[in-house]
């Protein structure tokens, strides 16, 4: 027997429909934010990601799918959705016409990392992308939508933020930062090897040991320059108005390489260590690094599988209708029925003659308002037989009302 490979799974019912609502709960909430939908290839040039989100991420450094396909090019399924977004946007020369575009999307991701729970090999993220907007109330805004989407779908939730500066005020507390690294005896490997390529990404290491290491290290907040500790306070400004509640994380670096200024964290203290459900921030030069005209972006993405562990079902209702023959003679004219009735609403149906009691017990496992039955009777006199397994009145009427 061949299995589903480790660290990928099937979404079939009930868990499917519990995915079906995340996502048109989401895109419901981006499309009155103003976000379009955008889909763009699962199969990308593995060089996008080498510049995006860097090479000294653990991403590219170790997880990604990558091989040589057999036209001779080096490519690698999608790990994360904003370099193929932002990819797609300067494609298109968005870049070059000016003006705010805002797109969200969803689909799979994939990363060659260790099974855990909530954490796959194929994973679906819902995400959304602002391009063309510095004002940083439109990282407010990515935020206040996020807020919207988990209160919707019953999530309970904690937000960390944080500002990681901008080329003005990141060069000297690198060098800050650095000095106290080099000061620092006992980081692990990955310490060590993230000190000479993106000496931030260190503070953002799970090793316990490190992080008593590091308790002591300069903080990025406590050297802003002046635009970005007031972009800052206006964001700390915007979300009090609101009544959303955070905290300030000043060791919340994000795991890729691309953002600036604003970052920011949603996690949930009920699906265990790994408590990260959505995060993101801004990124004002990734388009510049992808060759695209210099232009400001700020976006989210959040990992669907840890959702569907805490999202809060809408009570179900019943709906629609099962259609069944009770005799050979009615199977054409339920299997025609069925297919009729189909433009209007949901419609089982079995394609073979069956006792009533067989068909209501069909009716009542696919929990649907109607059973519909057709027998000798029915087809002399031009009727359907109809329950409604909500009052449980019966009766029969004419073929043409129903």
């Amino acid at each position: 027997m061949i299995n589903a490979l480790r660290g990928m799974k099937d979404t079939i019912s009930p868990t499917s429909e519990i995915y079906l609502h995340i996502i048109e709960t989401c895109t419901k909430i981006a499309q009155n934010y103003g976000f379009s939908f955008i889909e763009t290839p699962i199969l990308e040039e593995t060089a996008l990601f080498k510049r995006s989100v860097g090479e000294s991420s653990d991403i590219v450094g170790k997880e990604m799918y990558q091989f040589i396909d057999k036209g001779e090019n080096d490519v690698c399924l999608r790990p994360e959705g904003t370099a193929g977004v932002v990819r797609a946007f300067i494609q298109q020369k968005y870049d070059k016409a000016g003006g705010v575009r805002r797109f969200f999307y969803h689909g799979p991701m994939f990363r060659y990392e260790r099974p855990q729970k909530g954490r796959l090999r194929q994973f679906h993220q819902f995400g959304a992308e602002t391009f063309g907007e510095a004002n940083v109330r439109e990282d407010a805004t990515i935020i206040l939508m996020l807020c919207e989407m988990f209160k919707t779908l019953g999530i309970g939730f904690t937000l960390e933020i944080n500002s990681l500066g901008c080329p003005t005020c990141m060069p000297p507390y690198r060098t800050q930062l650095v000095r106290f690294l080099d000061q620092t005896e006992g980081l692990c490997e990955d310490c060590e090897r993230r000190k000479l390529t993106n000496p931030i990404r260190v503070l953002d290491c799970k090793n316990e040991h490190c992080r008593s290491l590091l308790s002591k290290a300069p903080i990025l907040l406590d050297n802003l320059c002046q635009e970005c500790s007031t972009d800052f306070t206006v964001l700390k400004s915007i979300l009090d108005s609101f009544g959303i509640a955070y905290s300030i994380n000043p060791k919340l670096v994000r795991g890729l390489d691309y953002y600036s200024k604003t970052a920011f964290e949603f996690v949930s203290s009920e699906i265990g260590a790994q408590s990260a459900i959505a995060g993101g921030g801004r990124y004002d030069r990734l388009v510049e690094f992808l060759e695209g005209k210099p232009t400001p972006g700020v976006g989210f993405a959040m990992g669907i599988e840890r959702l569907m562990e805490l999202v809060k079902m809408p009570e179900t209702t019943r709906q629609g209708y099962y259609i069944g023959a009770l005799c050979d003679e009615a199977l054409e004219r339920v299997y025609r029925l069925s297919i009729a009735k189909r433009s209007e609403a949901i419609v089982h149906t079995l394609y073979e003659a069956k006792s009533l009691k067989t068909h209501l017990k069909n009716a009542d496992k696919n929990y649907v308002k109607f059973c519909v039955c057709i027998g000798e009777d029915e087809l002399l006199d031009g009727t359907v037989w109809i329950k409604d397994l909500e009052s449980k009145e019966e009766k029969r009427i004419k073929l043409e009302n129903f």
